[in-house]
Formats: structure tokens, C-alpha cells, sequence
């Protein structure tokens, strides 16, 4: 049965970073789909996978060419056979890239039919992992939908735990399907844990788990390096504090 995870925050927090290497973890265990939901797209960067082609411009392309699809096949077959020619193969994990929002037109048909498809092709897997864009849109939009796990990510400042806050509200306020939500404070240096608890405490959140800043960590993703081979202390914490009990 496949567990998905996907990734919430605002921006500049690494929940990227943190969405790969959780991929990365779990690709010990089994065959993981990365799924790009950021029209900013780089978890392929940071996963060391290059793509050709995302959702968004497949969905472009056969409004054009909707014509053009063989005798003998439905559209959803078509979509179908377009959605898996979409996606980039690696060792253990293979990416998907949804790309840019539509633009004009009505898209509401192809729109549902990609979900159902994504929905099919996920099943194949025994891991998702998805990274959302920054902000809230994508809750209310319920592009994040039907999740086991919902990760929260803050970085360590007051205003990232209240936007950590109010993604989680919103995301109970929303009666989305997700099993569990977790809000994870990232990039913590040395000496800062007991000052980040003080505060979500103040603040009333409850913290599931702090992330330690790591220089390696932070230099490779400066230099826009793959941080899918990287075995540190982050990759650890991920181990121990957010997927205990998944993997």
C-alpha cells in the first residue's frame, strides 16, 4: 500500500531540501515518486533527476492536439500514456514535474482526468512524496489532498512558526484527507532548540521535531548541488523524528 507525504511552508524554509532527502530515505526502503508541485520547479535539482516535460505543458499541448489522438483510444488512455511518458526515471526514485498553472480556458475536464490518472500511477509506488509551493493556494485549491502525512515545515523564526501555524489551521479548517500533520522547525542552529520550543510553546504549536542547521548541508544547496547522496546529521534527524514508524 503506497504512504504519501507531502511537503507545506512558506518559502525559503528548505522544505525542498527536506522533501528530498525524505525521498531519499525512503528510497532505501522502496520505489519512491517525487512529485514537483511547485510552478518554482527544482526538487529535480535537488534530487540529481533531469526532466524534459511537466503536466502543465502536456496539458497545454493536448488542448491543442486533442485532434490528433489515435483512433481506438480514449482521451483518458491518451493521458494516460502522456502522464507516464512525463515522468523521469531514477535509481529508486522517479520524478514528476506538474510545472506552471494553466492559463486561459477551461481546463476543468483535463484537469480532473490528470488527478484520477496521478491518483492510479501513484498506486504503483510505495512511497509519494510531493512538495507543494510556498503559501497556502495549494490547500485551498486541494492540490494536497488524500496525504498520510502532512509536513509543516517553519524555519527558526517567530514567523515561520505563525505561518507553520496557520497551514495547519487552515488544513484542519479545509476537512482535507490527510492522516497526520506534523509541523517540523528546520535549519535550527546549535544552541537555538530550547529558544524555538519557548516560542511554539507561546505560541501554542505544537512542535514535532526540530531539523539542525547543518554548514555541509547549507553548502551544498548555496552551489545548487543533488543533496539525494547526503548522510549528515539532517538525513539522520529525518530518520529518526519524522519518519519513525513509517520506514
Amino acid at each position: 500500500m503506497t504512504y504519501s507525504i507531502a511537503f507545506a511552508g512558506k518559502g525559503g524554509v528548505g522544505k525542498t531540501t527536506l522533501c528530498a532527502l525524505t525521498a531519499s530515505v525512503l528510497s532505501t526502503k522502496g520505489l519512491v515518486l517525487a512529485i514537483d508541485a511547485d510552478p518554482n520547479s527544482n526538487l529535480g535539482e535537488k534530487l540529481g533527476i533531469a526532466y524534459k516535460e511537466t503536466i502543465g505543458g502536456m496539458r497545454e499541448d493536448m488542448l491543442k492536439e486533442i485532434e490528433k489522438i489515435p483512433i481506438g483510444m480514449s482521451k483518458q488512455e491518451y493521458i494516460e500514456l502522456r502522464i507516464r511518458e512525463l515522468i523521469a526515471e531514477g535509481e529508486k526514485i522517479d520524478l514528476l514535474v506538474m510545472g506552471r498553472p494553466e492559463g486561459k480556458g477551461c481546463y476543468c475536464y483535463v484537469n480532473s482526468i490528470l488527478r484520477n490518472n496521478i491518483d492510479i500511477l501513484s498506486g504503483m509506488y510505495r512511497y509519494v512524496v510531493m512538495d507543494n509551493e510556498a503559501g497556502l493556494e495549494h490547500l485551498s485549491r486541494r492540490t494536497t489532498r488524500n496525504v498520510d502525512l502532512l509536513i509543516i515545515v517553519s524555519d527558526a523564526t517567530k514567523q515561520g512558526l505563525e505561518t507553520a501555524k496557520r497551514i495547519f489551521s487552515l488544513s484542519e479548517q479545509l476537512e482535507l484527507s490527510i492522516g497526520k500533520r506534523m509541523i517540523v522547525a528546520n535549519m535550527v542552529e546549535n544552541g537555538k532548540e530550547d529558544w524555538i520550543k519557548k516560542v511554539a510553546n507561546e505560541k501554542g504549536i505544537e512542535l514535532h521535531a526540530i531539523m539542525p542547521f547543518d554548514k555541509e548541508l547549507s553548502n551544498r544547496v548555496a552551489d545548487n548541488l543533488p543533496v539525494s547522496d547526503y548522510k549528515g546529521p539532517v538525513h539522520e534527524a529525518i530518520k529518526k523524528k519524522i519518519l519513525s514508524g513509517v520506514i
